[in-house]
């Protein structure tokens, strides 16, 4: 059974909540061209990073041709050049190929190194997708990786945290209504959106715990 994260994960664009600045620019890229570039989606955990990143894969890409990292630690030399290799190929379907690595904040030197001449030629039926915690993101600065010629081979979404609580908090209690997980007030609800610091993903599972039954 899913999750109810899973369950109620946004399909479209128009599903993202509290994010129409980054899904605005997001489809104005995405109105130029969908492959032949990488992204990098950074903030908060539970904002939406890899919702919008899978959303932005399935653009071009059936889902078996969508090759998802949950950490940069998986992305070793031995899968970039299997990347490298299948990339020259269109797939079945919609043809594309789209590959998201999350947590990429992870990503070790050696990895960017490879990664710089990859960005360089990627096919218009391909695309890349890189997703980080605004966090991580600096963390990835402060380790002395000189990570600026990647962010630049990048197109660049940052979402926001700003403006989120009752955003989410109207979003969890309607799906806690409908899973028969509801006993209190929209205000519990934005106090729990604070005390998760707006992490959506976070909510959700207090919420499955059956926390906010009477």
């Amino acid at each position: 059974m899913k999750t109810l994260f899973e369950k109620y994960r946004p399909s479209t664009f128009d599903e993202v909540l509290g994010q129409d600045k980054a899904v605005k620019k997001v489809k104005t890229l995405l109105s130029r061209s969908w492959g032949g570039r990488a992204w990098w989606i950074s903030g908060a955990s539970g904002a939406g990073k890899t919702t919008i990143a899978q959303i932005i894969a399935a653009q071009g890409a059936d889902g078996l041709y969508v090759r998802e990292f949950d950490s940069a630690d998986q992305l070793s030399t031995s899968e970039i050049d299997k990347i490298e290799q299948d990339m020259h190929y269109f797939a079945p379907g919609k043809g594309g190929r789209a590959y998201i690595v999350n947590e990429a904040h992870g990503l070790r030197k050696a990895i960017i190194r490879r990664l710089l001449g990859l960005l360089e030629r990627i096919p218009n039926h391909v695309c890349i997708i890189f997703t980080t915690t605004k966090i991580g993101e600096s963390k990835l600065f402060d380790d002395q990786i000189d990570a600026n010629p990647l962010l630049s081979r990048c197109a660049k979404i940052e979402l926001t945290n700003q403006g989120l609580a009752k955003v989410f908090a109207e979003h969890c209690r309607q799906i806690a209504t409908k899973e028969n997980l509801n006993g209190k007030s929209l205000q519990s609800y934005v106090k729990l959106a604070q005390n998760c610091k707006n992490n959506c993903r976070q909510m959700l599972m207090i919420i499955e715990s059956g926390e906010m039954l009477e």
